[in-house]
């Protein structure tokens, strides 16, 4: 199932003398695994029975289905209502394969991608996706969709159509090679459609799409249901073979994790992604269906990049702006103490914005990263250049006084000290600040914290909201302190920009949280970008990673390598795992199976 040799060249993204044709898949880095003859993905079960509704609990609530707008509590699910240009394989670091497009035709400079759609590619009424809609949908998501969009499409310069089934988009240089699959990610709209309906406004009103399930029923921030469509104009084909085997999925809100919880012991949920190494560890044991064999765990090892998850400090405020002070903040984290005490012993300490994978930096700078890095000496951390970044380790006990001590000198130096137990600044200004959470889950990690800030003489206030509240304060940057999670792939690019980019830093409802605005980050995310091969991303990623490290933005937390799963004892799912561990779109309801468990698979 690999490509011929000529078409080999063509997807690589190689030299550039290399000669452009049109082919079925891309890869960012070296040739797709899949030929243009494949039937069907590795990692999936393609004679899958279809049928069943599967019922999902979300925590929160919803009160839109327009995803691609800023505003707005988004519903769980309507993306699988939208199909794209093409599809990746979750079995690859980073490939794509013709969805809506039929075949890519890479310009050989790589100054333009163009695609000939695929002539049966249909909306749910039936009317066909065209080029028009393809090139109205790229002006929508650039000029009134989400922020991200602006950066991940900055590049383009121009859009043209040629006839109903092909569309070229024209790149201001060549440089950005993961242009093309950034393209291919994009949700098509029709342009009818929304010639009658404002897509600047969020609504719950079905959306028209065209992918494999639809919205049929919503009851506002309670539950969506989507059903899969009978005739999807895709389902046969070898990038969607195997997948979306669900009759129907259904979305049930729970106001927190809690209640969903008890909601899958009772039966009202069907399949649980479980994200407390305490839950993991101490619930799932005393409950009659996981006794009696009804309720099932897994664990699914994974090969994912981990990314970065911690106590993301906003730089916008004026107190975290000093890297002694962020530095000194970091030392309040007793990881050692909370794995022990709270995740029985289940959790690895972060160290890099990409663990768990190749791209992370470790030991001193390769002589390839010092290439890299030594144009911005003096305009990032000199330790950088001499030292591996490693997190604060104590001795598990709860007792942090060597960090503590650590951390007053580096508060002292930044012009803090301490009086009568309370920080303060040469104007008599105490050190205080909100840490800011959408889930009580993570009080659990956050008061342990705030109670070591309080020692260094630091008055740290814990405060949960609602969902809706999170968001809308999120999107205005109106916070000191939250807890976020940097996703990275194996195959970091372009949204880079938008997690660390000066640009996304003064975009409201941006995805740069922190705040950061460096010109060498800047650089550093540009050399990710334009790598012409694996080992250059490689370095580039990880001089980026030593940057990040050492600027101390976040206060680290942990990651775990593997994907806990509980179910009803009614799922079948595929012998190859994907590189994420579970794909719930490979899954399908096993008639036998549901039929013990007195659910219908049909």
């Amino acid at each position: 199932m690999r490509l011929p040799a000529l078409a080999l060249l063509a997807t690589a993204l190689l030299p550039l003398s290399s000669q452009a044709e049109p082919v079925h898949a891309i890869a960012m880095h070296g040739a797709p695994k899949y030929g243009p003859d494949f039937k069907h993905f590795d990692y999936v079960n393609p004679d899958a029975p279809k049928g069943g509704e599967i019922r999902l609990g979300v925590t929160g609530t919803f009160d839109t289905l327009n995803s691609y707008i800023l505003g707005g509590s988004k519903a769980a699910g309507v993306a699988a209502t939208f199909d794209t240009l093409g599809r990746p394989s979750d079995d690859e670091a980073f490939s794509y394969y013709g969805l809506i497009a039929k075949t890519i035709d890479i310009a050989t400079d790589r100054t333009s991608v163009a695609f000939e759609l695929r002539p049966e590619a249909r909306f749910h009424d039936g009317s066909p996706i065209t080029a028009d809609d393809v090139a109205f949908t790229f002006q929508t998501l650039r000029d009134k969709g989400l922020p991200f969009f602006r950066s991940y499409y900055g590049d383009v310069v121009k859009v043209d159509t040629d006839g109903p089934h092909k569309v070229t988009f024209r790149f201001k240089d060549g440089n950005n090679g993961e242009l093309p699959l950034i393209l291919m990610q994009m949700p098509i709209l029709s342009k009818a459609y929304y010639s009658k309906v404002d897509f600047s406004k969020n609504t719950l009103e079905p959306p028209l799409g065209s992918g494999p399930y639809k919205v049929t029923q919503v009851d506002a921030g309670k539950s969506i249901t989507l059903t899969r469509v009978a005739d999807y104009w895709g389902k046969d084909l070898p990038v969607i073979r195997g997948q979306y085997n669900f009759g129907s999925m259904r979305f049930e809100y729970f106001r927190d994790d809690t209640v969903s919880i008890e909601a899958f012991f009772a039966g009202q949920i069907d399949w649980r992604r479980e994200s407390s190494a305490l839950r993991w560890a101490t619930r799932y044991t005393d409950v009659p269906a996981i006794k009696d064999g009804r309720i099932k765990k897994e664990v699914f090892e994974t090969e994912q990049t981990a990314g970065m998850q911690g106590f993301a400090m906003n730089l916008r405020k004026p107190l975290f702006q000093d890297r002694d002070v962020r530095r000194a903040i970091v030392q309040a984290l007793d990881f050692e103490w909370s794995n022990k005490t709270l995740f029985h012993g289940l959790y690895t300490r972060t160290r890099s914005y990409f663990d768990n994978s190749e791209l992370g930096a470790t030991g001193l700078p390769s002589a390839e990263e010092l290439k890299l890095l030594e144009p911005f000496r003096g305009q990032i951390p000199e330790e950088v250049f001499t030292t591996e970044y490693k997190p604060p380790v104590t001795d598990g006990s709860g007792n942090i006084r060597p960090q503590l001590r650590e951390a007053l000198a580096l508060l002292k130096k930044a012009g803090w000290e301490a009086k009568n137990g309370k920080l303060q600044n040469a104007k008599g200004e105490e050190f205080t600040f909100e840490i800011l959470l959408n889930n009580a889950v993570y009080e659990r990690i956050a008061l342990p914290f705030a109670k070591n800030l309080e020692l260094m003489g630091i008055k740290a206030s814990v405060r949960v909201v609602d969902p809706s509240q999170y968001e809308e304060r999120m999107n205005r940057y109106d916070y000191d302190m939250t807890v976020d999670l940097f996703p990275q792939s194996d195959s970091p690019g372009n949204e880079q920009r938008d997690f660390f980019g000066s640009v996304a830093a003064g975009e409201p409802g941006g995805r740069n949280t922190i705040g950061i605005k460096s010109p060498a980050i800047d650089a550093l995310i540009e050399k990710i970008i334009i790598a012409k091969s694996r080992e250059d991303l490689i370095t580039a990623t990880k001089a980026l990673d030593r940057v990040l490290q050492w600027g101390f933005y976040v206060v680290p937390h942990w990651y775990l390598g593997k994907s806990w799963i509980a179910h009803w004892d009614m799922f079948g799912w595929p012998d190859k795992p994907v590189k994420a561990g579970v794909d719930i779109n490979t899954w399908w309801i096993d008639p036998p199976k549901a039929a013990a468990i007195g659910r219908k698979a049909n």
